[in-house]
């Protein structure tokens, strides 16, 4: 089986709603090596926010910010950044709608502006704080990824017609912001390219909308049990929930483990 590669979502999936990695997870991952059998991670956060999980779990490639920044083995194989000009314009647009923003790069995260509740709610669901406020931040690093603090149905006003940004929200007071065209699929092709391994023998699990086009992508889409119904609907299997074990237990209903 060292021929197949398996991807793992975090939020929802390898951690509870705790944001704990159950043991159950731990020891799975672990087999799953022991196998053979390569396993990345697969995340809309940023490098530096899965820092700890991947020293639990021994983890050293990852598809970051929904497919804008691969690594392969510890080393970077692609990466996709927002443009300044579409950040100047999406910058400008939230600024008059009154909406707060997040930018991130690989190394770190700055807020447009200060005290702002949504930023405060959403980023603590992560069990992250308030960031350091640079609304120029975007003029001085590379931006893979940027959230947008809006209710929900408030991001259709940034559609454009160009589809320069591609909005998938994660939650009720947030977006993330991708280069239009961008999401995970993209990212896990461009790490299974490096690798020289096959799609066929790709393995994805994930809970969330950001991992419909993994999950339809890759030869074998698993969705948790506690995933959203649209990535239920798309999945080739529906496994148990992430604070039953279900991550776990599903390897072993797939013959992974």
């Amino acid at each position: 089986m060292a021929d197949k590669i398996v991807f793992l979502d975090i939020d929802g999936t390898i951690v509870d709603h705790e944001k704990k990695i159950p043991l159950e997870t731990k020891l799975a991952v672990k087999k799953l090596k022991a196998k053979g059998i390569h396993v990345a991670i697969a995340t809309g956060r940023a490098p530096f926010m899965i820092e700890g999980i991947r020293r639990d779990l021994d983890i050293d490639s990852y598809v970051c910010f929904n497919g804008q920044y691969v690594v392969l083995d510890g080393k970077t194989v692609y990466e996709n950044p927002l443009t300044m000009e579409q950040l100047t314009a999406l910058t400008k647009k939230a600024k008059q709608s009154g909406h707060a923003m997040v930018y991130l790069n690989h190394e770190g995260m700055r807020a447009s502006v200060k005290e702002d509740p949504f930023i405060a709610d959403s980023l603590s669901t992560l069990k992250f704080a308030y960031p350091e406020v640079d609304p120029e931040y975007f003029y001085k690093k590379e931006i893979y990824q940027a959230l947008l603090f809006c209710e929900n149905n408030e991001e259709t006003a940034y559609d454009t017609d160009d589809d320069s940004f591609t909005l998938i929200r994660w939650h009720e007071y947030s977006c993330d912001v991708l280069p239009g065209g961008g999401s995970k699929a993209v990212g896990v092709n461009k790490l299974i390219e490096a690798s020289g391994l096959n799609i066929e023998d790709a393995y994805a699990f994930g809970d969330g909308l950001n991992d419909i086009e993994m999950i339809k992508h890759v030869g074998t889409g698993v969705a948790m049990g506690n995933a959203v119904p649209e990535l239920k609907a798309v999945a080739d299997h529906v496994i148990g929930e992430v604070d039953d074990a279900g991550l776990a237990k599903g390897m072993a209903q797939l013959g992974l483990l």
